[in-house]
């Protein structure tokens, strides 16, 4: 038996669609470029990237949902395309958001329904479903209708529906879209303690301190290509060197961004809209000192904190996503140097 629960070498993935009546014209839009990936059996594996990456193709391409334009993936042994009906017998799917669940039902008749769907055996399902409403917090809760959940427990169960059949791989698209801390909280505890119990995890996030918690391995993919993968320690390495200042802001203008891209030394910079705020993030080059500079261009405009600090995670999936890494940035090994399949 290999190691490694999934593995993926070449993967492209190329959408065709066809545009007009009187004169059409076909369009081809490649959304992945050639992945490779190796995650080996219970392992907690994190897919980084922006909007429009590549995540999720590649999630349904590993998970039968899309076939390959090219290449070829294994997961829990079987390949994706020859042995379909394999992989999707050891395989679970939750995916962020409100669908996927019947709001008219209550929790527990729910996960009756895709137990069935599932093919578990009647009587292993009240065991199974009271085994997996303890795990994910819903004891007590599971007989009222889920049109009275918070989003927080939808996604726990839609968890627990993903689990009704002991899947060896669990998928895990950004579970905790649009969940607040406390229930972001509760379901970081639920997927760590899948892993110790033995499951593969992949799981793909925008929220780069719960990779920073949870993930064993990271890839970051960009324009449908991995662009760099370790543990988040080598990912971190990407930023090495850098020193980063945060300033908050109210009103910075597009003007003011592009110039202060364009200051000595400046590596990256970005700007979030926070409520009422601006976040300013910029990273300099080691030893550049560029605050006084930052503060000139933003002159005139109303300033609250200004923070230097250490790189952390989410600077170094900026610089790995923008490429403008550190020069004496040791590439970490890809994690996805897959076996050949």
């Amino acid at each position: 038996m290999s190691e490694y629960a999934i593995e993926a070498v070449g993967l492209h993935r190329t959408y065709r669609s066809r545009t007009g009546w009187l004169r059409p014209r076909r369009r081809e839009v490649v959304a992945v470029r050639g992945v490779d990936l190796a995650v080996r059996r219970g392992e907690l594996f994190g897919l980084l990237g922006p909007n429009g990456a590549g995540k999720t193709t590649t999630i349904k391409l590993l998970n039968t949902l899309l076939l390959p334009t090219s290449g070829t993936a294994r997961v829990a042994g079987y390949d994706v395309v020859r042995q379909t009906r394999e992989v999707r017998r050891r395989i679970g799917y939750v995916f962020g958001g409100d669908r996927g669940l019947y709001d008219r039902l209550s929790a527990r008749d729910n996960l009756r329904y895709f137990a069935e769907l599932h093919g578990v055996a009647p009587r292993e399902q009240r065991h199974r479903i009271d085994e997996l409403l303890d795990l994910v917090g819903l004891t007590g809760r599971d007989s009222e209708r889920v049109e009275g959940y918070s989003r927080g427990m939808r996604q726990r169960l839609h968890i627990a529906r993903g689990l009704l059949h002991h899947p060896e791989v669990l998928f895990l698209d950004e579970p905790s879209i649009g969940v607040d801390p406390v229930a972001a909280r509760e379901l970081r505890q639920t997927v760590a303690d899948l892993a110790a119990n033995g499951t593969t995890v992949l799981l793909t996030t925008h929220y780069m301190a719960e990779a920073d918690e949870l993930c064993d391995r990271i890839a970051v993919i960009a324009g449908g290509r991995i662009r760099a993968s370790g543990t988040p320690a080598d990912l971190k390495r990407h930023a090495e060197g850098r020193q980063v200042l945060e300033v908050e802001a109210y009103g910075v203008t597009d003007r003011q961004l592009a110039e202060i891209h364009q200051l000595p030394g400046v590596r990256e910079a970005s700007l979030r809209v926070l409520g009422a705020v601006q976040l300013l993030t910029v990273q300099s080059a080691a030893g550049t000192d560029v605050q006084a500079e930052v503060l000139r261009v933003l002159a005139g405009i109303r300033l609250g904190r200004v923070l230097s600090r250490q790189p952390t995670l989410e600077d170094a999936y900026v610089a790995i996503v923008s490429g403008t890494t550190a020069a004496d940035a040791p590439e970490p090994a890809l994690s996805g140097t897959a076996v050949p399949v």
